[in-house]
């Protein structure tokens, strides 16, 4: 059973997430403008030679800066997770996804695909186009994230960090038919993950926005993890991998 946790941003927390141990820390880069984040850069050195894997999802689409950052950081993973429906979810042309998959594979060998499969909140959607969109990405992708389609997402243009959960049975069958490991996100907390992890059969658990810390007015606060949460989330999730 895969643990992986997201945005993780400083080397400190990354080091608690290995000592709780996190299989996947991930974290984010939200700017363009600001792609290099030395932080970031010495998470991942302090990460390497440990057990824990790195991921790194960048908010920005230009293909020549995500290489250029592929360099100065060389994490473990890439982790694309635009969207890939429209508002009603209607599926675009997947061709040009697939493609620049593939370009990343061939200049970037060593570093694995992580590819985002969005699926609705329970019944939302029923038709939603999730089997077939995970038909097409599959050869160019070594892990599918199944997270939260809105159809108005959080993050204009990507899904995820809704913390609400997917429908279960619909994230069943892509585990069911994937020929590719599937992590299951969306939503999952201590409270739950032991459930979705039984109901749904995937390798690996993933949270973020239901193990950030909360404000005094029990806001969720981005970019800040509760390490307790985050130990309950890992023990929950290994029982029900057993």
């Amino acid at each position: 059973m895969i643990v992986q946790i997201y945005e993780i941003q400083t080397p400190e927390e990354a080091e608690r997430c290995v000592e709780l141990g996190v299989d996947h820390i991930g974290s984010v880069l939200v700017s363009a403008l600001e792609w290099r984040q030395p932080l970031i850069r010495e998470l991942i050195r302090t990460t390497n030679g440990t057990r824990a894997k790195n991921s790194l999802i960048p908010l920005f689409p230009d293909q020549e800066l995500l290489y250029k950052a592929m360099d100065y950081y060389q994490p473990h993973f890439i982790h694309f997770c635009e969207s890939l429906t429209d508002s009603q979810g209607l599926v675009q042309d997947l061709a040009p996804i697939v493609e620049i998959q593939m370009r990343f594979k061939q200049k970037f060998p060593q570093i694995g695909i992580i590819r985002t499969i969005p699926i609705p909140i329970p019944g939302k959607a029923l038709n939603f186009p999730t089997l077939e969109i995970g038909r097409a990405l599959e050869g160019g992708s070594d892990f599918f994230l199944i997270d939260t389609w809105l159809g108005q997402e959080p993050v204009e243009g990507y899904v995820g960090i809704t913390g609400q959960p997917v429908d279960w049975d619909m994230a069943k069958a892509v585990v069911q038919k994937s020929k590719i490991p599937v992590i299951l996100a969306g939503g999952l907390s201590p409270e739950n993950v032991y459930e979705a992890v039984l109901r749904v059969g995937p390798a690996g658990a993933d949270s973020c926005t239901q193990t950030n810390a909360t404000d005094p007015a029990n806001k969720t606060m981005r970019f800040k993890k509760d390490f307790e949460k985050v130990a309950a989330f890992v023990a929950e999730a290994r029982r029900a991998a057993k």
